[in-house]
């Protein structure tokens, strides 16, 4: 019998072929193998990745055992980028010169309408933020308003009788915060959908 291979009844079977069934069983039962033949036990067998290297000949092949813990490698950090980049792919933001004022549910502010509640029926809560916006924008569009949300993207929520055009009303929860924002004109983000 040559050296480095195993005879069988069905022909032969490299060394290679027999790590790797030893591998996958010893998967099962939650140990891994070095490239030495040497047993590893893993500490989460779930997250474990063999591969063959393909560029040496069969000869010379070697199977890899990798711990994705080890590593720092995660499936699902990938899966969460692979989505975010397909995200960004699909969404589409402009950026538009608009006048900023703020505002707040105070009858100054609101007149009439001046209830807690949107023009789309949203109930204002402690913590909201949001904007008002010209018709041209519908309710849920978003935007990132710089200054004003931590820089978060916000929604549109509201309407206002002078509210037109490349003009917007920044909620705040009371009339001095949004005398503080004042009015400015700025560069808006608006995610088109």
């Amino acid at each position: 019998m040559k050296r480095g291979i195993v005879k069988s009844s069905n022909g032969f079977i490299n060394r290679v072929t027999v790590l790797v069934i030893a591998c996958v069983l010893s998967f099962l039962a939650g140990v891994a193998y070095t490239k030495a033949g040497m047993p590893i036990t893993l500490s989460n067998p779930i997250v474990t990745n063999t591969q063959t290297d393909a560029q040496h000949s069969s000869d010379q092949s070697e199977v890899k055992t990798v711990s994705m813990l080890d590593s720092g490698y995660s499936i699902l950090d990938e899966q969460k980028q692979m989505n975010e980049t397909k995200r960004e792919a699909v969404e589409k933001w402009s950026v538009v010169r608009m006048k900023v004022t703020g505002y707040c549910p105070c009858s100054k502010c609101c007149g009439e309408y001046a209830d807690g509640i949107t023009a789309n029926g949203h109930k204002i809560r402690p913590g909201d933020t949001f904007i008002a916006a010209d018709k041209r924008f519908s309710f849920g569009t978003e935007m990132v308003i710089e200054g004003y949300s931590n820089g978060q993207a916000v929604k549109v929520l509201d309407r206002g009788g002078a509210i037109k055009g490349n003009k917007l009303d920044a909620f705040f929860h009371t009339h001095q915060e949004a005398l503080e924002w004042g009015v400015r004109y700025i560069n808006v983000k608006v995610r088109e959908i």
